[in-house]
C-alpha cells in the first residue's frame, strides 16, 4: 500500500486525470487492496489532503486540478488569462492562470471555455490547451464609456476582468448606461455588440440589478406560474381538516423592514407535573407546501430559484408576490394555513416530545426585533408584554440554557445593514445590532428544526439535512500557523469540537483582537450545504438538523414540508376544480433525487450569497466614492502576495493595497504568517494590523475598492538599469519595460 506521501506526489506528478483505478494501477494494487485504497483516499479527502474533481480524478486540496476546464477572461497582449470555471476552494482567491496555445494561435478568445493541462510555475498556475470546449452564447455585462473622438468602449462590471472591451455596434445604448453585450472578434480584435440597454448604474435600485444579470439570477416568473399562483391563493381554508389554534395569541417576530412573515411562535409553562418548571410551545410555520405543489409551474419556477435573494434595495423571491407577500405571509388578524410543530421543553432547556400538526392561525401581532426588545427592557411597553412576551422571553432561557450545556460555535461577528432613503439612495453603512429578541427566535428555530429532521428520521422518511462538517486538516493547520501569531497554541491532535474554538476565542483578552480572531475561525470552517446523508451539524453542535422554518424563501424547508406532510399523514381533502396538482406530499420522483436536488439548491444558495456579497460591496463603494482622498482607519484582513487587503473599521468595506504601491523595494510573502516584508527596510504588513489609509479608488460600478499609504510608499531605491548610471526614473528605479511590439513596427499581416 502506498503511504499518503507517495499518493500525493503521484497526483502531482500525474500527466492525466488520476483517480482511484488509475492509484490503483500505478500502484499495482489487487484485490482487498484496492478497498483499502479507497477507505485511505477517504480519510485523506476527510484530513483536507486531497479534493475530488468532476469525473472523479482527485487532486492536491487548494490547487488546480492537473485536468480541468478553464474559462478565459482576458487577453494580455499575446498572452491569455483564465480562470477555473468551477472553483470550490474556500476562502482561497481564483487563481489566475496564463494559458498557452502551442500552435493554436489566434484561435481562442476571451470568453471560450477549455480543456487543459495545468502546472504549478513561479508562484502561479500555467497551463496547456488541450481542446477547445463548445462556447455557450454568452454576454458581458458593463457600463458604456466614452473615449477619444466618438470612439465607445465597454467597462465589464466585473473586478477580475480588468481590460475594457471597444464597443463595434452600441445600437440605441449612450454613455454611462448600463447595458448587455455580445463579444465578437479574438485577441487583440474583440469587441462588443450591445443587445439590451438596462439603464442607468448609479440610479437607484441599479446595483441589485447588476447582480441580477451577473449571476443569471431568475426573476422574472413564467405567466404559466403567475397563473397557478392566483389560482391556489384560492384554496379554501377550513378547519375541519386542520388544528384550529386561532385562540392562541401567536406572534411574529422579525425585522421592521420584513417583507415577508414566515414563521411565529407562543410558550407557556407546561401545567403537566411530570414538567415541573418546563414550557409548551408552538412554533408556526407558513404551510407552503399547501400552496406549491410537486410538479406544478410555482414549483417548477422555485426550484429554478432555489431561494430568495434579498438585497438592499429590492427582493427577488423564490415564489410569486400572490403567495410570498400574501397568502403564504402570517399577517397579524388573518386566517392563514400553518404547519405547526408543538414542543415540550423541560427544566434543563431539552427537547422532550414534538408533534407536527396542520393548523389554521391567526396572529395576535407582528412585532419587530427591536419593539420586542424594547418591550421587555420596559423602555416601550407593549399589549402582549405579560401575556405573550415574557412568557416567551422565560422559556428562551431554557433553551438558552441547553444551547449553553452543547457549546456549539459561538461567532457574534457583526454584520452591515444598508440604509436607504425612500427614493433609493443610500443613506449611511450602518452595523446591524445583535438583541436577545433576535436569539431568542434563532434559538426557537433551532429547536423546531431539530424536531422536524427527528420526526422524519423516526418514521424513516427521506430527510433533506442541513450539513456542517468539520473543518479540514489543512484549514486547521492554517488556522494554528495564524494563532502563533498572536502566541495563542492549538495542538492539532485533539478531537476538534466547537468547544474548541470558543476556547481559543475565550483566551484573546485584546478586545480589539478577538473580532480578528473570529474572522479567522470562521475562515477555517467548511461551507454548509443541503443533502439526504446525516453528517451532522458541526457549528450548532447538533447530531440531526434540517431546515424547516422558512419555506417562503428555500426550496429545502418546502421539500422537508412536503416529507412530513407524507411522513405524519397530514396530506389534506383533494382541491377543489382549480386545475392545480392534486397532491402536497413529497414527489416519488423527487424522493429519489434528492442528491441531485440537493446539490443543485446548495449551489443557488451560493449563487444568492456571491450576489447580495457583491451587491452590498457596490453600495459600500457608492458611499465611499465621495469620500475618495480621505484618510481612515483599517484593519488587514488578508495578505496575499500581491497585496494586502484592508477593511475600514466604522463601517465596513474591503479594499487592496496592491503590493506595487508599497515601494520600490522588493515584499517578500510568508504564507504561513500571512506577513508581507520589506526587503531591505524590513517593513512589514500583517493580518490583523491596523493603520491608516488613504481611499485612493472607489468604484460602484465594480464595488472595487483600492487603498494607498498616506505618504506613498518608502520608493527605496533600486538598481540602476545597465548603461544608464542611477537610472531613467526618480529615485534610480529601472524604466518601465513595455510588452508588445515596439511601437516604431507596423503590423501588416490580416
Amino acid at each position: 500500500m502506498p503511504s499518503r506521501d507517495e499518493v500525493l506526489k503521484f497526483l502531482s506528478e500525474s500527466q492525466d486525470p488520476a483517480g482511484k483505478r488509475e492509484i490503483a494501477k500505478h500502484f499495482r494494487l489487487r484485490g482487498a487492496e484496492k478497498i483499502a485504497l479507497k477507505a485511505l483516499l477517504k480519510d485523506m479527502a476527510d484530513e483536507g489532503l486531497i479534493d475530488s474533481a468532476p469525473g472523479r480524478a482527485f487532486h492536491k486540496m487548494g490547487g488546480l486540478p492537473k485536468v480541468t476546464v478553464l474559462k478565459i477572461i482576458e487577453a494580455d497582449g499575446r498572452e491569455l488569462i483564465a480562470i477555473p470555471d468551477n472553483w470550490q476552494a474556500e476562502g482561497l482567491p481564483v487563481p489566475r492562470v496564463r494559458l498557452s496555445e502551442r500552435g493554436r494561435s489566434g484561435a481562442l478568445a476571451v470568453g471560450d471555455r477549455v480543456l487543459a493541462r495545468t502546472e504549478e510555475a513561479g508562484g502561479g498556475y500555467r497551463a496547456f490547451v488541450m481542446k477547445k470546449m463548445h462556447r455557450a452564447s454568452e454576454q458581458l455585462l458593463g457600463v458604456v464609456e466614452k473615449g477619444e473622438g466618438r470612439k465607445l468602449w465597454l467597462k465589464p462590471v466585473d473586478k477580475r476582468v480588468r481590460r475594457m472591451v471597444p464597443i463595434s455596434d452600441p445600437g440605441n445604448a449612450e454613455p454611462g448606461q448600463l447595458v448587455l453585450a455580445e463579444q465578437h472578434g479574438q485577441r487583440d480584435r474583440i469587441s462588443a455588440k450591445v443587445t439590451e440597454v438596462l439603464g442607468e448604474p448609479f440610479a437607484p435600485r441599479s446595483f441589485s440589478l447588476i447582480a441580477i444579470h451577473k449571476f443569471g439570477i431568475p426573476h422574472d416568473f413564467p405567466p404559466e406560474a403567475i397563473d397557478e399562483a392566483q389560482r391556489a391563493a384560492k384554496l379554501p381554508l377550513s378547519a375541519d381538516h386542520r388544528e384550529d389554534l386561532r385562540h392562541l395569541p401567536i406572534v411574529a417576530i422579525d425585522p421592521v423592514d420584513a417583507r415577508d412573515h414566515d414563521d411565529a411562535i407562543w410558550a407557556v409553562p407546561d401545567e403537566d407535573p411530570a414538567n415541573a418548571g418546563g414550557y409548551r410551545a408552538i412554533v408556526a410555520i407558513a404551510d407552503v407546501s399547501y400552496y406549491v405543489r410537486p410538479g406544478g409551474a410555482i414549483d417548477r419556477a422555485a426550484r429554478k430559484r432555489g431561494n430568495s435573494v434579498y438585497f438592499p434595495d429590492r427582493v427577488v423571491p423564490m415564489l410569486p408576490a400572490v403567495l410570498s407577500a400574501d397568502m403564504c405571509s402570517l399577517k397579524a388578524g388573518q386566517d392563514r394555513a400553518a404547519m405547526v410543530c408543538h414542543l415540550v421543553i423541560d427544566a434543563h432547556g431539552k427537547l422532550k416530545s414534538w408533534r407536527f400538526t396542520r393548523a389554521l392561525v391567526r396572529l395576535a401581532a407582528n412585532i419587530a426585533y427591536e419593539d420586542a426588545q424594547a418591550a421587555i427592557d420596559g423602555a416601550k411597553p407593549h399589549e402582549l408584554t405579560d401575556t405573550v412576551l415574557r412568557p416567551l422571553w422565560a422559556c428562551w432561557k431554557l433553551l438558552f440554557k441547553a444551547r449553553e450545556a452543547r457549546e456549539p460555535l459561538d461567532l457574534d461577528l457583526p454584520e452591515r445593514r444598508i440604509v436607504l432613503d425612500d427614493a433609493g439612495r443610500i443613506v449611511s453603512v450602518a452595523v446591524r445590532e445583535r438583541l436577545d429578541a433576535h436569539r431568542l427566535v434563532e434559538d426557537f428555530m433551532i429547536a423546531a428544526n431539530v424536531a422536524a429532521a427527528k420526526a422524519l428520521e423516526a418514521k424513516k422518511a427521506p430527510v433533506v439535512y442541513r450539513v456542517h462538517e468539520p473543518p479540514s486538516r489543512e484549514k486547521l493547520v492554517a488556522l494554528k500557523d495564524y494563532l502563533e501569531t498572536f502566541e495563542i497554541s492549538f495542538a492539532l491532535g485533539q478531537v476538534v469540537r466547537p468547544a474548541t474554538f470558543n476556547a481559543i476565542l475565550s483566551k484573546v483578552r485584546d478586545e480589539t483582537v478577538k473580532p480578528l480572531v473570529m474572522e479567522q475561525v470562521l475562515r477555517s470552517q467548511t461551507q454548509a450545504y443541503y443533502g439526504p446523508r446525516n453528517m451532522g451539524h458541526f457549528g450548532l453542535s447538533l447530531a440531526s438538523y434540517g431546515h424547516f422554518t422558512s419555506p417562503i424563501r428555500r426550496y429545502a424547508d418546502l421539500l422537508l414540508h412536503r416529507a412530513l406532510v407524507d411522513a405524519h399523514g397530514l396530506e389534506q381533502p383533494p382541491a377543489p376544480k382549480l386545475d392545480l396538482p392534486p397532491t402536497t406530499g413529497l414527489a416519488q420522483q423527487d424522493a429519489a433525487s434528492l442528491d441531485r436536488i440537493c446539490e443543485q439548491i446548495s449551489g443557488f444558495e451560493r449563487r444568492a450569497m456571491e450576489a447580495e456579497r457583491e451587491t452590498v460591496d457596490r453600495y459600500v463603494a457608492a458611499f465611499l466614492a465621495t469620500r475618495v482622498g480621505e484618510i481612515h482607519k483599517v484593519r488587514i484582513t488578508g495578505v496575499q502576495n500581491f497585496g494586502f487587503f484592508a477593511t475600514i473599521e466604522e463601517f465596513g468595506g474591503d479594499g487592496l493595497v496592491p503590493v506595487s504601491t508599497l515601494g520600490a523595494e522588493r515584499f517578500w510573502y510568508d504564507e504561513a504568517s500571512q506577513t508581507l516584508t520589506g526587503e531591505s527596510s524590513g517593513e512589514q504588513y500583517a493580518v490583523g494590523q491596523r493603520l491608516e489609509l488613504r481611499l485612493a479608488e472607489a468604484d460602484p460600478v465594480t464595488g472595487a475598492i483600492k487603498f494607498e499609504l498616506p505618504h506613498g510608499g518608502n520608493y527605496m531605491p533600486g538598481p540602476p538599469p545597465r548603461g544608464k548610471p542611477g537610472g531613467g526614473r526618480p529615485g534610480g528605479r529601472p524604466p518601465i519595460k513595455r510588452r508588445g511590439r515596439p511601437a516604431n513596427i507596423r503590423h501588416q499581416s490580416r
